[in-house]
């Protein structure tokens, strides 16, 4: 009696059960009867979408005419089956860390960016129980897939980050991160507009709205997500300051309004009449949306015909070197900004041109 030979194969990126036996007309019509049963050219044998069941559907219909050997289909589908209960306990896993983060409040994007990363690396581990996970597979993931694709360092740095938290909390394991080859963390200075650009970007901006919302990014040196989140409550009209509330590190702040803030506000709320937040969206009381803030900012750029690469951290940036060059005290610019290091805000001393263009050229004097 001829054999006919089970596999479980590949085919165009999903599992397929591979039948293949020597020429035998009869055998062959017998197989075309089999459901969703393709010919394959290029791998010269019939295939069929792989399901738990399909071995023994295969054996009911064929076996009284050939002898099946699947041996090694029944191999790769306990294989495969264990994969698949290993991924469950990977679900459950990564839902165990994401309330972790956020019963210790971690940020939505830090959550995110963590429950991703680790999310990557389980996928990129293919079935392999995480009690075997060793710190060499993610030296390897790290090897094999970061760096082979060319992340960033960022991305880099976040996934270690991620993972090492992951192994801590969920598993009760540390991993030793310093085996982990991380990037140097790149010192790139922040760009800068000048108050002349500031000003002609401004100028350009004519709806009163979106112009009030650039200022206010400038005046008080704020993020964007502070901008957004900022709500009626927060201003305080008789002191002329702004609370910035739960920002970065959960921390809250005091920042001065200026003496030309206060008015420009009035004359918006006065205007639009927000309920809520101070910047509202077409939903009344909601936030304005983040997506919407850089569309702004781009058009208020291209109008102003600035050609350097602007973004909205770029005028916090601003605000922050020109309070320095005007004199303002490193330690009051580090509150007014929410630093946590001093070390972060001395970034401005690079930046800030005032002291270098007071320096001679000695080409100067030849």
């Amino acid at each position: 009696m001829e054999t006919l030979s089970l596999d479980i194969q590949t085919h165009h990126g999903c599992e397929v059960l591979s039948l293949s036996f020597p020429y035998n007309r009869v055998l062959i019509e017998e197989v075309k009867k089999l459901p969703e049963v393709k010919w394959s050219a290029s791998k010269r044998v019939w295939l069929m979408p792989f399901a738990p069941q399909i071995i023994e559907t295969v054996k009911s219909k064929l076996g009284h005419m050939v002898q099946i050997d699947d041996s090694e289909a029944q191999k790769k589908a306990s294989r495969m089956q264990r994969k698949e209960q290993v991924r469950n306990t990977y679900s459950g896993k990564l839902e165990r860390y994401t309330q972790w983060l956020k019963s210790k409040r971690y940020s939505v994007n830090t959550i995110k960016t963590y429950t991703e990363a680790v999310s990557v690396f389980l996928k990129y581990m293919d079935g392999k129980p995480v009690e075997e996970i060793t710190q060499g597979d993610i030296i390897r993931f790290n090897n094999e897939y970061i760096l082979k694709n060319g992340y960033s360092a960022s991305y880099q740095n976040q996934v270690v980050n991620g993972l090492k938290l992951f192994f801590r909390t969920v598993e009760n394991r540390k991993i030793e991160i310093e085996d982990i080859h991380r990037p140097r963390r790149e010192r790139k200075l922040p760009d800068i507009l000048s108050k002349e650009e500031v000003k002609l970007m401004l100028d350009s901006t004519m709806n009163l709205k979106h112009r009030v919302m650039l200022s206010l990014i400038y005046a008080c040196g704020l993020r964007a997500g502070e901008l957004i989140s900022v709500k009626l409550a927060h201003i305080d009209n008789d002191r002329n300051l702004i609370w910035v509330k739960n920002a970065k590190g959960k921390k809250d702040r005091i920042i001065p309004l200026g003496g030309k803030m206060p008015e420009m506000i009035r004359n918006y709320i006065k205007a639009y009449k927000p309920m809520n937040y101070l910047f509202e969206g077409q939903n009344a009381g909601l936030p304005y949306s983040y997506r919407s803030l850089q569309l702004v900012l781009k058009t208020a750029v291209n109008h102003a015909g600035i050609k350097k690469a602007v973004t909205l951290h770029t005028l916090r940036h601003s605000y922050a070197t020109h309070l320095l060059e005007s004199g303002t005290d490193l330690r009051y610019i580090q509150e007014l900004l929410g630093h946590n290091s001093s070390k972060t805000t001395e970034i401005y001393t690079h930046v800030s041109t005032q002291n270098l263009q007071r320096i001679k050229s000695p080409f100067d004097d030849l």
